[in-house]
């Protein structure tokens, strides 16, 4: 290669690094070279805001929630406290006859429901009300269940005993002697009004 053409390539070269200089500065001024990042998260004020306020709103509603729902179970725990307990049955038997089967058949049928709700854990009441003849049922000197009635007093509480005190006296007049009762009856003023009164309370009545 001459002398000649060796200059002549060094001058060429050089010309071109001159013809795109000003290229690659104006490149690197307009911010066109592509320069790789990690892609860092952008921090955005207003949307952190918003996620801020979504937050607590959320928290505030949960909690919000968390209170309504301790005070339904409280009213409730307090409305199981102050319900009351569910009524007795309610049952009362007329005996109105000097019948001493009519009398055991009586006092049978108190038993058998009294057992009968003792069973189902339920509370029952019975009454067991005597006029007219019946009286003798209660009498303490002529009661043929007189024995009977001292052991269900003892065995069977639910059951109680009521004498007719109008048949009483008609009784002491007729026979001129006091008319004993036994221990476990009350005297009360009418048999049959006290038959009636229970009814119209809801008692259920039953004539053996």
């Amino acid at each position: 290669m001459s002398m000649f053409q060796h200059i002549s390539r060094i001058a060429t070269a050089g010309a071109v690094i001159v013809l795109f200089a000003p290229s690659f500065t104006a490149a690197e001024q307009g911010g066109r070279y592509w320069v790789p990042t990690e892609n860092p998260t952008t921090y955005h004020p207003r949307i952190a805001a918003k996620v801020a306020v979504t937050h607590k709103a959320t928290t505030n509603t949960h909690k919000a929630n968390t209170h309504k729902h301790k005070r339904e179970r409280s009213h409730l725990a307090a409305n199981a406290r102050l319900e009351p307990d569910p009524e007795p049955h309610r049952l009362v038997l007329q005996v109105n006859t000097n019948d001493s089967a009519a009398m055991n058949l009586t006092l049978n049928n108190a038993t058998n429901v009294a057992q009968y709700y003792k069973d189902l854990g339920e509370k029952v009441k019975i009454e067991v009300v005597t006029f007219g003849p019946g009286l003798h049922m209660l009498r303490d000197d002529t009661s043929p269940v007189k024995a009977r009635i001292e052991e269900m007093m003892l065995s069977t509480p639910e059951v109680s005993f009521k004498a007719c005190g109008n048949t009483q006296e008609k009784m002491h007049k007729a026979e001129n002697k006091d008319i004993p009762i036994v221990a476990q009856a009350e005297v009360v003023k009418s048999g049959v009004v006290r038959v009636m009164e229970l009814q119209e309370k809801g008692w259920t009545y039953v004539k053996p």
